[in-house]
């Protein structure tokens, strides 16, 4: 039964304590992490053990909530809830002329061959007097292909998001990662048709992982280019696996964050451009979270048929971190929606807009008009 672990999450809001609710894509599962006191803990180094919550700018603090109490139940009675609402963003006539005229400067500078690309982002507020865990609830509902996770700590706030995209995985030795770029909307169960700038963009974030870790990793390869859905919206992504040296998976850890998927390329170029000229703070969006240097136990005899030595198991590191992509951050009686989108020479201003609106909708459907 999910309540029980509600409830308990409720009582540590009111008494002002850290926890965090999330569930990991296509799984069943709602797991609880809840810390005993409101200790801001922050990361050191990464080999740390933890939920970690990392800002865009690791220049800022990413903090570690400590895994005091661990309960997991499963989510099958979640198939059951409120229809999704459709929350009401203030007027943003002037936030879009913002946008705009931010967008036309980066082509210009692309242009200048300042960077070949930057992600541009942008906040939305809209009114929300709901109740938070409803709406962590619709969001269970509606994502359940994405990283759905409700954070909480007295100390810096309370976020909710649903992300399709992985960082990073390891287990022992082995790591995960990839390239997502590229978004759509979804036209009935068609897959979409992606258009060359869309394509390049995607393949800049590919070739430039590659780059980055081929002197951090002992191997690194790649699947095909595939095209996967995420609630309304079609992504391109491609997959990467390989083996990293031992206690090294925080070099792979940094040296992924940020990605051009969330930042542009060349990196140090786009991610100057964007902290001179988005003129707002992006905190935790486009950072990332997740289960950091978890202990897993698991079976080291892989056939069934021989079952003889099936009860030796190895116990070995876990971790398994998400970009902190389609989120929010809750307020008084208010959200903020952080979205954006890739520009490269090729970008329409009024496109990037649409995209970057198109893209609200997944935190906006969920919350309710009032």
């Amino acid at each position: 039964m999910v309540q029980p672990l509600f409830y308990r999450a409720k009582d540590c809001f009111k008494e002002q304590l850290p926890f965090v609710l999330y569930s990991k894509p296509n799984e069943n599962e709602l797991v609880g992490i809840f810390q005993d006191d409101d200790v801001l803990h922050k990361v050191v180094d990464f080999t740390e053990t933890g939920f970690v919550f990392a800002p865009f700018d690791l220049n800022s603090d990413a903090i570690l909530m400590k895994m005091d109490a661990v309960e997991k139940v499963g989510l099958d009675s979640f198939d059951e809830v409120i229809q999704s609402g459709h929350g009401t963003p203030q007027n943003d006539a002037a936030e879009k002329g913002r946008y705009l005229k931010l967008i036309s400067k980066a082509i210009e500078s692309i242009g200048r061959e300042d960077f070949d690309k930057v992600v541009l982002s942008r906040k939305i507020e809209a009114v929300c007097k709901d109740d938070y865990f409803k709406i962590y609830q619709r969001i269970l509902s509606a994502y359940k292909n994405a990283f759905c996770y409700f954070w909480y700590h007295p100390k810096i706030g309370a976020w909710m998001g649903a992300t399709p995209e992985i960082l990073v995985k390891g287990i022992g030795s082995q790591f995960t990662t990839m390239s997502l770029a590229g978004t759509q909307v979804t036209v009935g169960d068609k897959e979409p048709i992606w258009t060359n700038k869309e394509l390049q963009e995607q393949q800049l974030v590919t070739d430039y992982i590659f780059e980055i870790l081929k002197d951090k990793v002992v191997s690194i390869n790649s699947s095909e280019r595939e095209s996967i859905k995420a609630g309304q919206l079609w992504h391109l992504r491609t997959e990467m696996n390989g083996t990293f040296a031992p206690n090294k998976f925080g070099d792979v850890l940094k040296a992924l964050h940020p990605t051009p998927a969330v930042c542009g390329s060349p990196l140090e170029n786009a991610k100057k451009f964007i902290l001179e000229n988005e003129l707002y703070e992006r905190s935790f969006y486009t950072g990332f979270l997740g289960e950091l240097n978890t202990k897993t136990e698991l079976p080291r005899n892989k056939n069934r048929r021989n079952q003889e030595n099936s009860a030796y198991r190895s116990v070995m590191k876990t971790s398994e971190l998400f970009v902190n992509l389609r989120c929010m951050q809750l307020c008084d009686q208010k959200v903020k929606i952080y979205v954006g989108g890739g520009i490269t020479k090729d970008s329409v201003p009024e496109k990037e807009w649409e995209e970057t609106a198109l893209k609200s909708s997944t935190m906006l459907r969920v919350l309710l008009s009032k």
